[in-house]
């Protein structure tokens, strides 16, 4: 997931002293495997990776960035080496090659 944080509302949130509450809480319902903070076109954001089993887990982890600070959020699932293995690669390039 990368998550844009809106810079009035998280500067908000910095100003009255919720943001760090406010990022734990979400942090904790979706329970990341890893989060990395950095800015992106002068937008606090957020690489966040998660364990996404089946695409209906998708609203749990994207609204409370919403809701909370009416954030972006782009998801963008990606497949372990493992995964790839498993592909098929090989017969669909035969179909489609």
């Amino acid at each position: 997931m990368i998550v844009t944080l809106p810079v009035h509302q998280f500067n908000a949130a910095v100003k009255d002293g919720t943001a760090g509450a406010k990022l734990g809480k979400i942090l904790e319902a979706i329970k990341p495997e890893s989060v990395y903070f950095t800015e992106i076109n002068g937008k606090r954001t957020a690489f966040i990776v998660v364990n996404l089993p089946e695409a209906t887990k998708i609203p749990a982890l994207a609204e409370p960035w919403f809701l909370t600070f009416e954030a972006e959020v782009q998801l963008h699932p990606c497949m372990t080496q493992d995964d790839l293995k498993h592909g098929n690669l090989d017969a669909m390039g035969k179909q489609w090659g």
